[in-house]
């Protein structure tokens, strides 16, 4: 997902650009990379897995009643605490997340070429994009090439407390490794410090990009947990990771290409875990999405979706239909599916009435998994804000205000979040039946 003022600048959807041969012929030169996710993998103790079309841990099935929380890698500890403790109170037990940000040069000197595509300096809270000087990869101009931040006051390092965070209170992650958007930075910051001008090409095929995904993926899966003591790839706090968050690529052929080299890459490294694309899910060949030709990949676990009625131009009975649609692409391939992302603005009357409808929906569908909605908000430092180290000192302020699309909710008892905690305690109550290989009621 991203920014409301981000999506009037710019065009997110693109043709069909494949044909079956293409695709056909992409899939077969990929037939020799490894298929460590052809079947599901026996993990060690707490981890997910997948069996069919369902999620398990242990013997006990795994449904998802999760929300997205976008600020967790650059909030203070505070907001950290007070954001997963609503999601913990709310009944969910999943939290999707990116990993975020990317900049320039830190200097962010208006003189340098590679200057910033977005408003890294911006002073507001959290929630609406004050980033406090935090970020995870940037442009080294002393060295005339990339870095990363491992920093654990405003850099990678920060996600040790957030992960560390979740496990306390029994919850699980669901980190995309990278997003496509530039609202913090993404793939499109990454592309402009090589002046690579292919928006929906560059980051898929330039040997530095894809060279450097590689090694900003093993960096971060063998990162090792300053509080924990326990590599990220080693963690059963972590649900599943994206490859991207909703990867927009020029073609079918092109995405299925960079999703079989880029899955097989991160299971050759991390076993334990699930792996996704972190697509948008759309059927027709929109920003080379395919959710078959996705599901049919050896190393991708499970398929993911997102809707948002006002971007996709369908009305909110619409989805009921897709959610019907995509599990049964997922049963074809034995896999799980996830509704992944969805929001309905706060500004329709109906709101907690469509969300009821379509958490009821996935729940009641045999095929479908779960469902993380976009986006829980919790209370923040009020703005204007200060970087870190020394924001981490600032007091907790009110709920955010909404950034312009109102998809964002609170713990508040409103009738959108009574609806949303209903529904997640609903689906998760599955979760407590020992070796249960449950269908919905008819």
């Amino acid at each position: 997902m991203m920014p409301l003022i981000s999506r009037m600048k710019i065009s997110t959807r693109r043709p069909h650009l494949a044909s079956v041969r293409a695709f056909l012929l992409m899939s077969a030169l990929f037939s020799f990379l490894p298929q460590l996710g052809s079947v599901a993998q026996a993990a060690p103790r707490g981890f997910v897995t997948r069996s069919g079309t369902q999620f398990r841990v242990g013997k006990r099935p795994f449904f998802v009643g999760g929300t997205n929380i976008h600020y967790l890698g650059w909030g203070t500890r505070a907001e950290v605490d007070a954001v997963l403790q609503d999601a913990k109170s709310m009944n969910f037990n999943v939290v999707r997340t990116i990993l975020h940000s990317v900049i320039a040069s830190p200097e962010l000197s208006k003189t340098d070429p590679k200057n910033s595509i977005w408003n890294f300096p911006s002073k507001n809270d959290s929630s609406n994009m004050g980033m406090h000087n935090t970020y995870i990869l940037y442009w080294d101009s002393t060295k005339n090439d990339w870095a990363w931040n491992d920093s654990p006051i405003n850099g990678l390092g920060r996600w040790d407390y957030v992960i560390a965070e979740a496990g306390k209170r029994g919850l699980k992650l669901n980190i995309a490794l990278i997003d496509f958007w530039q609202w913090a930075g993404g793939t499109q910051q990454i592309n402009a410090w090589w002046n690579l001008k292919e928006r929906y090409q560059s980051f898929y095929t330039d040997p530095r990009t894809k060279s450097l995904y590689k090694a900003w993926v093993k960096h971060v899966l063998n990162r090792k947990n300053t509080l924990t003591g326990v590599r990220y790839k080693d963690d059963p706090t972590i649900f599943a990771w994206d490859l991207m968050n909703e990867p927009e690529i020029a073609s079918v052929p092109l995405a299925q290409s960079w999703f079989a080299e880029m899955s097989a890459y991160v299971k050759s490294i991390d076993s334990n875990h699930l792996l996704c694309t972190g697509s948008e899910g759309f059927y027709g060949g929109q920003g080379g999405s395919d959710p078959e030709a996705e599901l049919a990949l050896p190393n991708i676990d499970f398929g993911v979706w997102h809707s948002y009625p006002v971007y996709h131009s369908i009305q909110p009975l619409q989805v009921l239909d897709r959610i019907t649609q995509h599990g049964q692409t997922a049963a074809r391939h034995n896999k799980p599916v996830i509704f992944q992302e969805f929001g309905y603005s706060r500004t329709n009357a109906d709101q907690a009435g469509v969300y009821k409808k379509w958490t009821d929906a996935v729940y009641n569908d045999s095929n479908s998994a779960g469902w993380i909605v976009w986006r829980l908000e919790g209370r923040v430092v009020s703005p204007p804000t200060r970087d870190f180290p020394a924001v981490e000192k600032d007091p907790l302020g009110p709920f955010p205000a909404d950034n312009g699309e109102g998809f964002g909710f609170y713990n508040d008892a409103s009738p959108v979040s009574k609806t949303l905690s209903q529904a997640a305690a609903t689906i998760t109550a599955r979760n407590r039946v020992v070796g249960a290989n449950l269908k919905p009621k008819p």
